[in-house]
């Protein structure tokens, strides 16, 4: 039997960091467990774990969490396009408020969401622009939310395009000529989560087609958990499902997934 020192021994377990770019941690699905969550997480090797705001109502249980585990949950300030009301311009204005006040990792989620309403997409389209621009203001990333509106989001965003113009187009479900778009603009990366787990998405053909460079993996907990948990609450802990399917897809070990993914979002949020 060979003796192994210390040194080797760690070299042989080399600690595997994923990171999950979009979680609402803090959404009620958690106020039972949220502490037994994020240990599983941290024990899954899911240290990174980055919080999307949805309004002015999320952002105190959010930035709780951000204050209770400084060191792996990250706080994003945003209006979320399912939450453009007729009042969105307070609501924008507390989100200026609050950058103002202190430092973000992104602006986010941010967007626009035609599946569930069309009447206010002019409204939607403002709150997008003005958001973006915050976001350059700021100097920050910011983290698109697009359902049934590409097209919207495209147009938006080849008018402002410029050298500050980066983050992370969160859930993405596109085909490879909307993926080509986003990487074409240079500093964007691709959120893939438990939709690529899902027998009859095609995305996962679309991630076949895609770069790895350019991927970030996100759960979006507690929303779309990942075979085989369809259907159930999603937790940041399923994050490894996502990155074993991708692992798959590319015919690379989970570690490499990791490592790389993980990269890549240091690449947006600058830490």
């Amino acid at each position: 039997m060979h003796s192994h020192n210390l040194n080797e021994i760690k070299t042989i377990f080399v600690v595997m960091i994923l990171t999950d770019t979009h979680t609402h941690l803090y959404a009620e699905q958690f106020d039972e467990d949220i502490d037994t969550v994020i240990a599983n997480c941290i024990d899954k090797g899911i240290e990174r774990l980055f919080l999307p705001n949805i309004d002015s109502s999320s952002i105190d249980g959010m930035m709780g969490l951000g204050e209770k585990y400084p060191d792996n949950c990250f706080p994003m300030m945003g209006l979320h396009p399912t939450s453009v009301k007729a009042n969105y311009k307070e609501e924008l204005a507390l989100v200026e408020a609050w950058l103002s006040k202190r430092q973000f990792c992104a602006i986010g989620e941010i967007g626009i969401d035609l599946y569930w309403d069309k009447t206010l997409l002019k409204e939607q389209q403002d709150a997008f622009r003005h958001q973006i621009e915050l976001a350059k203001k700021h100097n920050l990333p910011f983290v698109i939310h697009c359902r049934d509106s590409f097209d919207e989001i495209f147009e938006i965003l080849d008018e402002l395009n410029d050298a500050k113009m980066r983050g992370i187009f969160h859930c993405f479900t596109g085909n490879i000529e909307q993926a080509n778009h986003i990487i074409n603009y240079g500093d964007f990366k691709i959120g893939i989560g438990g939709v690529v787990t899902f027998k009859n998405s095609g995305l996962d053909k679309t991630v076949a087609q895609i770069d790895i460079s350019h991927l970030v993996l996100e759960t979006d907990a507690p929303y779309l958990a990942p075979t085989p948990y369809r259907g159930k609450r999603n937790e940041s802990t399923y994050l490894y499902n996502i990155a074993e399917k991708v692992a798959d897809i590319y015919g690379l070990q989970i570690e490499d997934v990791a490592k790389i993914t993980t990269e890549n979002s240091k690449a947006v949020f600058g830490f």
